[in-house]
């Protein structure tokens, strides 16, 4: 990571493309917003777990400091499991750095849906920031409403230095947290596929049925449910 560190440091990543390695400027939201308001306490939102059959979305607001931050962030889906640890890591306790998350449960997001439940996560992680942020960017489409300005950015995650941040968060506290299911739930190997649909998942929710991680509103898991008792076929003759 010594090469990715001292590109971050000139406030850059490095992007590879088919033809070639591209030099992207991860601060230029943050800089372009700063222009504009100055000394503003910008904050990057992001999310992870929408996608996953099992476990909870998890979203993580980040502050960066203005001047003299220097870590390598990059979107996490770019970055090794141990990259992502290490900048994790790193973040936490970096000086000036300020993180908070909050973590919608398979209950909840079979209640609300996953989109529903997704905003309200990336709304009580801004809030619980120990500074109110005076504009949020925040990765993919507007979240409405939102207790601060805010601003989206679609893949905001590979073009924004806090959002990368708040991915990087995300990630990996959903990561501790479905390998800490793993031991509590045995079988689905949790700690492997952290809830996503592979194959290993699915042989194993066939096999063993759903657990209370499961969100029983995808498809996949809802499948697998027993009718409800007004869906059953009636005898002959009968009206239900």
């Amino acid at each position: 990571m010594g090469d990715r560190l001292h590109r971050m440091a000139q406030g850059k990543d490095s992007v590879r493309t088919t033809t070639d390695t591209i030099e992207r400027d991860m601060f230029e939201h943050e800089r372009e917003a700063r222009r504009a308001h100055p000394g503003l306490v910008l904050a990057g939102v992001d999310e992870a777990g929408r996608g996953p059959l099992a476990g909870p979305v998890v979203a993580a607001a980040v502050i960066l400091p203005e001047r003299g931050f220097a870590l390598a962030v990059a979107d996490s889906k770019a970055l090794t499991a141990a990259e992502r640890e290490e900048l994790a890591s790193a973040l936490r306790t970096a000086p000036g750095v300020m993180i908070a998350f909050a973590v919608r449960d398979a209950g909840r997001i079979d209640e609300v849906n996953i989109l529903r439940a997704t905003h309200e996560a990336m709304r009580e992680a801004a809030a619980a920031l120990p500074v109110p942020p005076g504009l949020v960017l925040i990765d993919g489409l507007p979240v409405r409403p939102f207790p601060f300005p805010a601003k989206a950015i679609v893949k905001g995650d590979a073009s924004s230095a806090s959002i990368a941040a708040a991915s990087i968060i995300a990630k990996t506290h959903r990561d501790h947290l479905m390998c800490a299911y793993d031991r509590e739930y045995p079988g689905y190997g949790f700690a492997r596929h952290k809830g996503y649909g592979t194959a290993e998942h699915l042989r194993a929710l066939r096999e063993l049925g759903p657990c209370p991680l499961h969100r029983r509103s995808f498809a996949p898991v809802r499948d697998l449910l027993p009718a409800p008792a007004s869906a059953q076929p009636c005898l002959p003759g009968w009206q239900a």
